[in-house]
């Protein structure tokens, strides 16, 4: 039987898209729950919010947090929920004008000029 396949959110797929912004750390939980681990390596390396924290549980399992000004949550409920923290938000903005400074007018303007060459050299001469 064929399995269905599981549909994407687009809000969900927008936050993580906006999550691969921001700076990540890779640590071992070791002895302790993976969200304590978290919270030590916070404190001890002094990490600025935002930040993405992929803590390795065992071999098969890494849990993801997102440290953000308000505290540490789960990064699947940050990426649901990406419009609710500042700090995101002003990554996403900064990721808009990224793209809106790139100037297409000159590219734009030399394909037409090329299709318009194209286009000369295959009517042929007689068919209009």
């Amino acid at each position: 039987m064929a399995r269905r396949r599981k549909r994407k959110s687009r809000r969900r797929q927008e936050g993580r898209r906006i999550l691969e912004c921001v700076p990540q750390f890779s640590i071992d939980c070791g002895e302790d729950k993976p969200v304590t681990a978290a919270r030590k390596f916070i404190h001890t390396e002094g990490v600025l919010p935002p930040a993405l924290l992929l803590v390795k549980r065992n071999e098969h399992t890494t849990d993801r947090y997102f440290w953000a000004e308000k505290g540490l949550f789960g990064a699947q409920y940050v990426e649901e929920n990406h419009f609710l923290f500042p700090s995101l938000r002003q990554m996403e903005d900064d990721s808009d004008t990224e793209t809106d400074d790139i100037d297409l007018d000159d590219d734009m303007e030399d394909d037409e000029e090329e299709e318009e060459e194209e286009a000369d050299e295959l009517t042929p001469v007689g068919a209009f």
